[in-house]
């Protein structure tokens, strides 16, 4: 019998989503007869306990009995168990300093770590992650700032929200005054989030336009463009365009971002970036009267990253901070001379129902089979550390658990 375990979340503000649902472990239990669910008693957690007791699931205050243990997010160092093996997301694959002591400490237990985010097929791509509720969560809240700094319209905070359904609704009754505005929409990115902020987009029947077609053209209503990666980057040394090239050698790069930044007034950021990769723009661009971008929703949320004047993380109850591009520094927020970011990292959380029953959907079609499975390439190179050791792809973080 292998017992896999339901950890509570212990970030703060609570993080609400889950592994799995209630009905998603008596799928697991029915699909897999020598498997048992233990799910941690939380207060936070979208489904209640009481939710899981009814179906027949135990719930319990010590995991300690659990082979495998699914979290979302970081573990206390303190709420760790030896031996175990986790699997969350750890963000520590770029070395995130708030992080180390986790890993560390992982490493000292002898704890087996999966990262969600490393679970790849084949040729690369993700099969995990919570992007496209990102997406939807990240447009909702680019709009709520938008509502606020044209004096337009209020949206309801996400946390007086139900579920997706009704954060559509909500967004679908302002339709027309978010049409009437003229906005203009740059989404950066091509994976899940910026799918999910198309499809909120396209939900409330906003105008997708080419890129030529936003640089060059005036619209009696709001509209978006989306760029990715190839409308977004160009090698240093002007050679052409090479997909395969590009993502091993980001430092090649730089931004072709400024003519989106002269024309847009809201940016939806959804890239992937890693510290050898060009932010969309500096901070000293904001000082040019030619940049027009007043709203940025900061989906990807790299400190000073991609969007260098994402400062920190802001959090659901006060998701906009302020950038005096004068004075070059933080400023409130929704300042006409300001420029609002929302900078939310944990924006599914702000539709868990939704964003849990999806991820584990994809949970149990495409990783569960690998991680019961005697052996699994996947399973391999998702995993950071395993018996007191960094494994092979992730040898580069043995600075970053060394000092």
């Amino acid at each position: 019998m292998i017992t896999l375990g339901l950890i509570k979340e212990y970030k703060y503000p609570p993080d609400k989503r889950v592994a799995f649902s209630p009905s998603q472990c008596l799928q697991i239990q029915s699909q897999y007869p020598k498997v048992k669910v233990v799910v941690e008693s939380s207060t936070d957690r979208i489904f209640p306990d009481q939710a899981y007791i009814k179906v027949g699931i135990q719930v319990t205050s010590n995991m300690s009995d659990c082979d495998i243990l699914f979290g979302i997010k970081e573990v206390p160092v303190a709420n760790l168990i030896p031996g175990k093996t986790y699997c969350i997301f750890s963000h520590t694959i770029k070395k995130q300093p708030h992080n180390r002591p986790m890993l560390r400490e992982m490493l000292n237990q002898k704890i087996q770590l999966i990262d969600y985010e490393c679970l790849t097929n084949s040729k690369g791509s993700r099969l995990l992650g919570f992007g496209r509720y990102a997406g939807l969560a990240g447009t909702y809240e680019a709009f709520k700032a938008i509502g606020i700094r044209r004096k337009a319209f209020e949206l309801r905070p996400p946390l007086e929200i139900a579920n997706l359904a009704e954060m559509e609704t909500v967004l679908l009754t302002f339709e027309p005054t978010i049409k009437a505005l003229k906005s203009k929409i740059v989404i950066a990115g091509s994976g899940r989030v910026a799918a999910g902020c198309e499809e909120m987009l396209n939900f409330i029947h906003i105008q997708k336009v080419t890129p030529e077609q936003f640089l060059t053209q005036i619209f009696d209503e709001t509209v978006y463009t989306l760029l990715d990666t190839f409308e977004l980057y160009q090698r240093k040394d002007g050679q052409p365009w090479n997909h395969e090239h590009f993502f091993k050698n980001h430092a090649s790069y730089k931004s072709k971002f400024t003519p989106f930044s002269q024309v847009a007034d809201v940016l939806i950021n959804g890239v992937f970036w890693d510290n050898q990769m060009p932010a969309h723009f500096s901070k000293e661009d904001t000082k040019s009267a030619n940049f027009s971008i007043k709203t940025i929703a900061d989906i990807s949320c790299d400190i000073e990253g991609s969007i260098p004047i994402t400062l920190y993380e802001t959090k659901t109850d006060k998701p906009v901070m302020g950038w005096d591009p004068v004075l070059q520094k933080e400023c409130e927020p929704y300042l006409e001379k300001g420029i609002d970011v929302m900078a939310i990292s944990n924006l599914p959380t702000e539709i868990p129902e939704d964003a849990s029953i999806g991820f584990g959907n994809d949970l149990i079609r495409s990783i569960l089979p690998e991680l019961l499975a005697q052996n699994s390439e996947i399973i391999d190179r998702a995993t950071i550390c395993k018996s007191g050791q960094l494994t092979e792809n992730f040898t580069y973080l043995t600075d970053y658990t060394n000092n």
